[in-house]
């Protein structure tokens, strides 16, 4: 069993974690494809407000990259255009019909152009990622590997071989024709956890992984699998996308099926939800019920994703297209008398600053804590601490280019593997940080200007 063990970063354990339970959810009213869930992309509306479209038909496109086409999860009719800012588009909302019907694209094509051809009509070309910059790939890219993780770690872990049940012959024909349109596919899975099927799956290599945060995450995977040097590209892909990929060269049709986890410490009942993707929170969180501890309903967080790296979404808002999980948390915006002054037996320590820090039991069941979105401190300038290197498992010296980034030293940042990272990579590093940086943003302003440039 080929298994890595990663001993650098920090496991954040707090409650709520979904249960083994789904939720099979009945075809709600709007459905929502945004842009902003996409990195680089200068949208081009395909549709107007009243357009009747299928499952499948393209919504928008990217003006840069002709194979960024972005198809509707659901037939109806298209309910609102969205704009922010400058009339940035925003979303694109389908009103769902009661029966749905679907655009047929041909799969008959078993070459790798044929293959990239039927994703890029098809749309779920837009589920790739390549890296780095965490972007669509062009229609021409050419990764040196596929990297597919199966494994969460971060915190709320999603367990992603139990959402899959159901859809086990759709991701093997989504392993299979991902390793013909580009060799090498890297599989990862949670070393000594049930991973079920996914052990026996056929032309993927299977690595395991055990250890903390960010063990789970892909960017730690590839840079302990196959490392990405300067000109050199992979590709990235959830493992429901894979589902949804093989579903397509299965039967022809765009499945939008998304299963998403509704979970943290305010949520009475965690567990999860099949839907679409696309889905409106609010037709979610109407199924759930929430402890409000000292906070009303109206002032808890939803977050799509993790803690650590997701969005903030409104409640009435849509959940993102590649979201897993939905994770909830109050809002911590409350005076906290005397601050890190007081012992705080039940607040999680990473520096130790509170004495539930000191105390090895407290930091072994950390399930005791309460958690919510306080950044427990103000904004300081970034000083060294040396904290970040014991959080980033990597080859990197994670200061050295945050503070490259923020000059925007662009040969730097090169030369100290900003290839290597998105921002997701350094989430604990923000996490941790007695500074209170958005950390993310700057690395991503850092990717963004390079890519810009070249």
């Amino acid at each position: 069993m080929n298994t890595m063990t990663i001993k650098k970063g920090l496991s954040i354990c707090i409650p709520g974690a979904a249960e083994r339970r789904v939720l099979d959810m009945h075809l709600s009213g709007c459905y929502a494809v945004k842009p902003t869930d996409f990195i680089g992309i200068n949208p081009r509306l395909l549709v107007a407000e009243g357009d009747t479209v299928l499952a499948g038909t393209p919504l928008f496109e990217d003006k840069s990259n002709a194979a960024s086409r972005f198809p509707s999860p659901v037939s109806g009719t298209v309910k609102a255009i969205v704009r922010g800012a400058k009339r940035a588009l925003q979303a694109v909302v389908v009103e769902a019909d009661s029966e749905q019907q679907y655009i047929t694209f041909p799969t008959d094509g078993q070459t790798p152009e044929a293959i990239r051809n039927t994703l890029i009509e098809s749309g779920l070309w837009t589920l790739i990622r390549q890296r780095p910059f965490g972007i669509v790939p062009n229609a021409d890219s050419k990764p040196k590997a596929v990297f597919i993780s199966a494994f969460d770690s971060s915190p709320l872990p999603v367990d992603i071989p139990f959402i899959l049940t159901g859809r086990e012959k759709a991701f093997q024909t989504g392993i299979d024709v991902l390793h013909t349109l580009a060799g090498t596919v890297h599989l990862t899975l949670h070393g000594g956890g049930d991973n079920g099927f996914l052990e026996g799956v056929s032309n993927a290599t299977i690595h395991h992984f055990k250890g903390p945060h960010p063990a789970g995450l892909v960017g730690t995977q590839i840079a302990k699998i196959d490392p990405i040097n300067k000109g050199e590209t992979v590709w990235t892909l959830d493992a429901q996308d894979v589902a949804t990929i093989g579903e397509l060269f299965t039967t022809g049709r765009y499945n939008a099926q998304r299963t998403v986890a509704l979970c943290g410490p305010v949520v009475e009942e965690p567990q999860y939800y099949r839907t679409l993707t696309g889905t409106a929170l609010a037709d979610i969180a109407k199924q759930a019920r929430f402890a409000t501890l000292r906070k009303p309903l109206s002032q808890l967080r939803f977050i799509c994703g993790d803690v650590l790296s997701g969005v903030t979404v409104a409640p009435d808002g849509f959940v993102s297209t590649s979201c897993n999980k939905v994770s909830v948390l109050p809002e911590g915006d409350y005076y906290d008398f005397m601050g890190w002054l007081r012992p705080n037996f039940k607040k999680f320590s990473f520096s130790r600053t509170f004495l539930s820090g000191v105390l090895s039991k407290f930091r072994i069941h950390n399930s005791k804590f309460t958690f919510d979105t306080g950044r427990h401190g103000s904004v300081r300038p970034l000083f060294v601490t040396g904290e970040f290197e014991k959080l980033v498992p990597l080859d990197i010296y994670p200061m050295q280019l945050i503070k490259a980034c923020i000059v925007g030293d662009i040969e730097l940042m090169e030369e100290l593997g900003i290839y290597e990272v998105e921002p997701e990579d350094l989430a604990l590093c923000e996490f941790a940080d007695t500074s209170k940086t958005e950390i993310q943003a700057i690395v991503r302003e850092g990717l963004e200007k390079i890519r810009k440039e070249s």
